[in-house]
């Protein structure tokens, strides 16, 4: 028997997504082209905030704000319903210079968001090098109401929560084509067989144009290969995540330290590479001195969803009926997730939206690169 809606891709988005549509009601199958939660979703590290938001459009940080809201109480409800604890945590954000302090310290006042200066020794684990304690250069940028979650444990809660709720998930299965005919999907076509529903979502992440092929009409979704380290430590070295530049540290409750990350556009290549593991060690190190004597326990990447601006797609498409799209969420997919699911819900249902939704439905027609 047919779903009423089929997933193309298990990622955060897609899982995101499907749980919302498994709560209203609805029959859901998801198809995965690898492993569910395995890509991108699984790489990042859970920062729920973009890194610097005051460098990001309007629409962007409306958008994450909206979906972190609902995080406290989306992570309660995993884990009582599944038992998996994803580990949400309000740490704060430190960030260490170089920074734009008046454009940050407008935009948190403009958006009612915390921000504090305080001294590198103010936070544990860090110290300032080759400054005074009084110097501007050892001064940092504190917004303590940034949270994380442990991402690759919130895939496995909402995972198993799908199937809780009667969700399909099939792995391995890759859309090889897409049947269409009186502007509507039809069948897409796996290797292992034809899946039909009434209604489609793609949120296959990087892979998303390819899907489509030449329904993507001007769609400027792209795969940007991200770098990661992981080290363990006998405690948690830092109370916060730290934030230089692009580069971050990410303290797990456990003592496990996330380090990341590139930003490479190398394609649908995301082979590691020895220099952008000196990149992230050199630079993690001179943070954390402690680091010199610890080898990283892992080394991995990822593939993001780029899209212009960070600015994600959510919608329908224009002229294929059944089909809606959920994707390009480049390196906030985690902290858009539960809100992006709502729109589209909203959309689907057609149900009032809780603000301007038509910046996420123009990517279709955009091609511009910022």
């Amino acid at each position: 028997m047919a779903s009423d809606f089929l997933v193309i891709g298990a990622g955060i988005i897609g899982l995101a997504t499907a749980l919302r549509l498994l709560e209203e009601g609805a029959t859901v199958t998801l198809l995965d082209r690898h492993n569910a939660g395995c890509e991108a979703s699984w790489a990042g590290g859970g920062i729920l905030s973009p890194l610097y938001p005051w460098n990001y459009p309007e629409s962007v940080t409306r958008l994450t704000a909206f979906s972190t809201a609902y995080y406290p109480a989306w992570i309660t409800e995993l884990h009582a319903a599944t038992g998996i604890d994803p580990e949400y945590q309000v740490c704060g954000l430190v960030i260490l210079p170089p920074y734009d302090q008046s454009k940050a310290i407008y935009w948190c006042h403009t958006h009612s968001t915390a921000l504090t200066h305080e001294l590198y020794s103010h936070h544990r684990g860090l110290t300032p090098i080759h400054t005074t304690s009084e110097s501007k250069e050892s001064q940092t940028l504190f917004l303590p109401e940034v949270a994380q979650v442990r991402n690759p444990r919130l895939l496995q809660a909402l995972y198993q929560h799908i199937g809780q709720l009667g969700g399909n998930i099939i792995e391995g299965c890759e859309v090889q084509k897409i049947d269409i005919s009186n502007q509507k999907i039809d069948a897409l076509q796996t290797a292992y067989k034809k899946f039909s529903a009434g209604q489609y979502i793609l949120s296959a992440g990087a892979w998303s144009k390819q899907i489509l092929g030449e329904h993507a009409l001007q769609l400027d979704i792209k795969p940007i290969c991200g770098q990661m380290l992981l080290y363990k430590l006998p405690e948690k070295p830092l109370d916060s995540i730290v934030l230089q530049q692009d580069l971050y540290l990410i303290p797990r409750q456990d003592g496990h330290l996330l380090v990341g990350s590139t930003i490479e556009d190398t394609g649908f290549d995301k082979q590691i590479t020895p220099d952008a593991k000196d990149k992230l060690s050199s630079w993690a190190e001179s943070i954390l001195p402690q680091l010199k004597i610890i080898s990283p326990r892992k080394h991995w990447s990822g593939l993001r969803p780029a899209s212009p601006a960070n600015l994600p797609v959510i919608g329908r498409h224009p002229y294929l009926e059944n089909l809606y799209i959920n994707s390009g969420h480049f390196r906030y997919g985690v902290t858009m997730a539960p809100g992006s699911a709502e729109i589209l819900i909203n959309e689907i249902l057609k149900r009032p939206q809780p603000f301007d939704v038509t910046p996420y439905q123009q990517g279709w027609l955009h091609s511009q690169c910022n």
